[in-house]
This record gives structure tokens, C-alpha cells and sequence, in this order.
């Protein structure tokens, strides 16, 4: 599966427009490693955990996004966008989207 943040790829248009496809995912860590965090947070340095999260999350959502683009029949993802948000203390949320397209 192709993911671009443009319109095209290489200049070319899609041969088939099939829509909007999204992912999402909402995680949050185990409460022994969001207490590591917070001394960490304390001291300084950059929260391990919370990046690790966050990675796992992005991973998540854009896997469920291309599934759903591979059941319509795309083999590209155009204009992708990618949103986080926290939903609460040590959870957050990720929403990746584009535009399903078939090239071929």
C-alpha cells in the first residue's frame, strides 16, 4: 500500500477514487510505567514510555486505516493526515485519514 501526503503520485492521477478511509486507535500505558514517567517527567529527559506509546498507537491506526482502504480495493493512500489528541492522563488518541485510490 502506497501512503503519500499529496494529491498525486509521481504526477499521476488515480485511476478510481473509493473515498475517505480512516484508523484510530486510543492507548494508554500500564500504571507502573506512567509512574517511571512521571520521576522521569520530574528530572527531565524524554518520557520513554510516552513515546513508545505514542509509536505503538500511530502503528495501530494506520494499520486499521489500510485494511480498510485493502477491503475497498485501493492500492494507494492519498492526501493522508494524521491528529492526536489526549483523551485523559497518560491515554491518547490517534486518527489517520486519506483518500482510498486505485493507480493500477
Amino acid at each position: 500500500m502506497i501512503l503519500v501526503t499529496t494529491e498525486t503520485i509521481g504526477g499521476r492521477k488515480p485511476k478510481k477514487v473509493f473515498g475517505l478511509v480512516k484508523g484510530s486507535s486510543i492507548r494508554a500505558k500500564w500504571f507502573g510505567k506512567d509512574m517511571i514517567s512521571s520521576l522521569r517527567f520530574l528530572v527531565g529527559g524524554e518520557l520513554v514510555e510516552y513515546t513508545e506509546m505514542m509509536e505503538e498507537t500511530r502503528q495501530f491506526a494506520t494499520q486499521r486505516m489500510i485494511n480498510e482502504a485493502k477491503r475497498l480495493g485501493a492500492d494507494a493512500i492519498l492526501n493522508v493526515r494524521i491528529s492526536t489528541s489526549q483523551i485523559m492522563t497518560g491515554a491518547a488518541e490517534v486518527i489517520i485519514y486519506g483518500t482510498a485510490v486505485r493507480m493500477k
